[in-house]
């Protein structure tokens, strides 16, 4: 979530208390006119300075080695790669640069993503210069930096996830076996011959396993079976009895 924070008021002795050397920030997009107007913005705080310019993924990779930046503000779109393909890029070889993704896309169609990948935060362009500020202070004290809108999405999707995890554990034992099938991939027929069950009798359990989820397709209910299946194979594998 987005942190407010003002240091303006605040005399250049205090700044300096706090913050025991400026911020070194790299900005990354192929836009020149977006480089120069995020530069004027970083370049009037007294934390922060800017430490390179790249139009490119490959000039990004060359400047993070030359200039070592502490906080690397990447567009996701780049003429020779995907600024997410870089984000990634950046985090497996330079873990100590923290990414900041500045995009024209709607962060609902990008901002998980770019967590995922190793991003601390998203800012649409669409929102005011001067909030870069706040998310570059955030990331930079290792902190996630997302709108309000989308930090209640993602702890929404968490939530549910956590409550259909518990309701798993709810399941009969011929639901959980009928679940469990189904997250190997196995189709109707199939799961009537190996319970020696009616097509119709596992339709029914199906569909009661669908309904306790709060899933409203089968599709659904499939997709879900299966990452959670995976999810378990993978505990399993991290923790394997000795």
């Amino acid at each position: 979530m987005s942190v407010q924070t003002s240091y303006g008021s605040l005399p250049p002795t205090t700044v300096n208390n706090v913050f025991s050397r400026q911020i070194r920030v790299l900005v990354v997009d192929d836009h020149p006119a977006i480089r120069e107007a995020l530069a004027f913005t970083v370049r009037d705080k007294i934390d922060m300075e800017i430490c390179g310019q790249a139009s490119s993924a490959a000039e990004a990779i060359q400047c993070i080695s030359d200039t070592t930046p502490d906080v690397a503000i990447v567009d996701i779109s780049l003429k020779d790669a995907h600024g997410l393909d870089l984000v990634q890029r950046i985090r497996a070889q330079y873990s100590s640069v923290q990414v900041l993704v500045y995009s024209m896309y709607d962060e609902l169609a990008y901002a998980e993503r770019a967590i995922h990948v190793g991003a601390l935060g998203y800012l649409s362009k669409s929102e005011p210069t001067r909030n870069i500020v706040d998310a570059i202070r955030c990331v930079m004290r290792g902190e996630v930096y997302l709108s309000r809108r989308m930090t209640s999405r993602i702890l929404g999707k968490v939530v549910k996830e956590q409550q259909k995890g518990f309701i798993v554990g709810k399941l009969t034992d011929r639901e959980m076996a009928i679940f469990e099938m189904l997250g190997e991939g196995l189709n109707i027929r199939e799961i009537s011959s190996r319970l020696n069950l009616s097509r119709k009798t596992v339709e029914t359990y199906r569909r009661r396993v669908k309904e306790k989820l709060g899933l409203d397709s089968v599709s659904a209910l499939m997709q879900y079976a299966i990452q959670w299946m995976h999810g378990r194979e993978d505990a399993i594998s991290a923790n394997p009895i000795p």
